[in-house]
């Protein structure tokens, strides 16, 4: 079943974040990964959440979207997220088909 994986992200080194972009693609590609959402507008439409950078991304299971986030591929990418961001990630389970 498809999962998406929801990250709020706070950018604590501009340089650094901007190799992360660079790099991160790929290995979210190896595991069949692909962006829904990417850094764009956000508005907060109820309660108190305040979110930085917002990125979803979608996998065809949460078993593959798990397997990506610990893989040799995305490993390099995660690094350097991990020392130029603070980051909040979750992985949601999508809805069987109709």
């Amino acid at each position: 079943m498809t999962a998406y994986v929801i990250v709020d992200i706070e950018v604590t080194d501009p340089a650094v974040y901007e190799d992360y972009k660079r790099l991160a693609p790929a290995g979210v590609a190896a595991y069949g990964g692909r962006y829904i959402a990417r850094g764009g507008r956000t508005e907060t439409l109820e309660g108190e959440w305040r979110p930085n950078r917002l990125v979803i991304l979608e996998f065809e299971s949460v078993e593959r979207a798990k397997a990506w986030l610990d893989s040799p591929e995305y490993g390099p990418a995660k690094q350097l997220r991990h020392q130029a961001a603070r980051s909040k990630m979750v992985v949601i389970e999508g809805l069987a088909p109709a």
